[in-house]
């Protein structure tokens, strides 16, 4: 029976794209899409499911239901993926910080 994965591909423009519109109004941006919080709240949500997922294969696998382990090792992977992207994202906004205090 093949597991549900999510969809790792969603992640990936949203953090790269930024907002979808910035139109002006006056001398202040008006920003349209989501939030740079409401990103990253949703992508570490997906992360979080992706890891539960790639838990249940693995007990899938061992005791469970019959599942494959072409299916197994695609959740893990998909997991593994999304986590890493997260690393990098989460560096990148370390990085960030770093350097806006150091302009100070």
């Amino acid at each position: 029976m093949p597991t549900q994965l999510g969809d790792v591909t969603r992640i990936g423009p949203a953090l790269v794209s930024g907002p979808a519109t910035i139109a002006t109004r006056g001398t202040s941006p008006v920003v349209g899409g989501p939030s740079f919080h409401e990103v990253l709240t949703d992508s570490l949500a997906q992360v979080t499911k992706l890891q539960g997922e790639a838990d249940r294969a693995i007990t899938s696998l061992a005791s469970g239901p019959p599942i494959s382990l072409h299916d197994t090792l695609l959740a893990l992977e998909q997991a593994d993926v999304s986590f890493r992207l997260m690393m990098q994202v989460r560096n990148k906004i370390v990085e960030a910080y770093q350097e806006v205090l150091r302009m100070s």
